[in-house]
């Protein structure tokens, strides 16, 4: 069977998954799905875009001492693969030529490694002395009511990860968030928050996105 006939083939298979998932209540999950697909089938025919695997194994190349830095290898995966899976974990554990529990054990233990896919942007709301003092509680209640997910959980349609972080040392801003690492402070009004969310929405305006820039 040809290229082509393959190809169509997938695609009909694909049209009839997302209609099937209409019917299950999974219609955004399974055109994310689809898109990924899509992607991945882009990035395995087309030349001029490099494998993440393989840019994964030649910055592990590069290194002098692999398995003495797998924790900088695994930031460097979860930059190109956004999470670390279980089968990256592997990958990586059949590089360095360690167990695949020893990986997993050090993704598991530190907080700044995620195993789920995280959203295109990912904030993270301070619980250090001086925010909580000054209602970081509260902060992160309001944000997960706006956002309608848990601390540690991402929305629906993948725009926002939500996270908290012990301290990040803008004390004198307290209460305060981060969004992609960009300090948000005095959010004590839920009005503020939601503008500060607005501002990394897709349908923002290009004056809320300037005014981003500029804060």
């Amino acid at each position: 069977m040809s290229q082509t006939a393959n190809s169509h083939e997938n695609s009909q298979n694909s049209v009839k998954i997302i209609r099937k998932s209409r019917k299950t209540g999974n219609y955004k999950r399974k055109s994310l799905d689809k898109h990924n697909l899509l992607k991945e089938d882009l990035m395995s025919n087309n030349p001029l875009i490099k494998d993440p695997y393989q840019q994964l194994d030649d910055y592990i190349d590069s290194l002098p001492y692999k398995k003495e830095n797998l924790i900088l290898i695994l930031h460097h995966a979860q930059e190109l693969f956004g999470y670390l899976p279980d089968k990256v974990q592997w990958h990586i554990a059949q590089k360095l030529d360690i167990p695949s529990a020893k990986v997993y054990g050090v993704v598991s233990f530190y907080s700044f490694f995620t195993m789920k896919p995280r959203g295109q942007h990912v904030a993270n709301v301070c619980m250090g002395t001086a925010c909580f003092v000054r209602g970081s509680e509260k902060l992160q209640q309001e944000i997960e009511s706006q956002l309608g997910i848990k601390t540690g959980q991402t929305t629906e349609d993948h725009i926002f990860s939500l996270d908290s972080v012990r301290c990040i040392g803008a004390c004198g801003l307290a209460p305060v968030m981060t969004v992609d690492g960009k300090v948000h402070g005095r959010l004590e009004n839920p009005e503020d928050i939601k503008q500060v969310f607005a501002k990394y929405r897709p349908e923002g305006t290009h004056e809320a996105r300037g005014e981003m820039r500029d804060s």
